[in-house]
């Protein structure tokens, strides 16, 4: 996932282990530049490949929780070319992170190969550093688009792995046919 020689910083490290200690399924990592939601993979599968589709197992559940927060957002539903964006209408506000650009290293791809957190990267606006008076307007044209995403944990297979005198399974394994991606209980 990173790079050789790459050094992990402290604070990167605390939350590397904050993720594997807490049972997360769903996040989003807030970014500034651009109006589009990415999804994993963010590192092509050929490092010397720039923009290159690089589609986890999950391709279709990535690409569902991504939708469900660009149709929600106002500006990033909005069909025209014209904006800030515009280049992303036609793939309806979404796009695979490494085929837009690779890169190594990033959350999005730690959680969904070290964890059970699916994340993807939401870049809410057009300005890299907004001024402080823009961001009561990027808050509320991203609002109604954090809540419909956080409604998506409640998609997918959920329940309780126990033995057969109902204690709950710690680290049992759940493959579903088809997808070449588990995941394990939590604690």
């Amino acid at each position: 996932l990173f790079s050789p020689g790459f050094q992990v910083a402290p604070e990167t490290k605390a939350v590397m282990k904050w993720l594997r200690s807490i049972p997360f399924v769903l996040s989003a990592s807030l970014h500034g530049g651009e109006l589009v939601v990415t999804y994993p993979y963010d590192y092509s599968r050929h490092p010397m490949e720039e923009k290159m589709f690089s589609p986890t197992p999950d391709e279709k559940m990535f690409k569902m929780l991504a939708k469900a927060y660009a149709d929600a957002h106002p500006v990033i539903s909005d069909r025209s070319e014209l904006r800030c964006g515009g280049n992303f209408v036609k793939r309806g506000g979404i796009i695979n992170g490494a085929e837009w650009y690779s890169f190594t290293g990033g959350m999005a791809d730690f959680n969904y190969l070290h964890t059970n957190c699916f994340e993807v990267t939401v870049e809410v606006g057009c300005e890299k550093f907004p001024l402080e008076e823009e961001l009561f307007t990027i808050w509320h044209e991203n609002r109604d688009a954090l809540l419909n995403y956080m409604e998506m944990v409640h998609r997918g297979i959920k329940g309780i792995v126990s033995d057969k005198f109902g204690n709950p399974i710690k680290n049992a394994r759940i493959s579903v046919r088809g997808i070449q991606h588990d995941i394990t209980t939590g604690n």
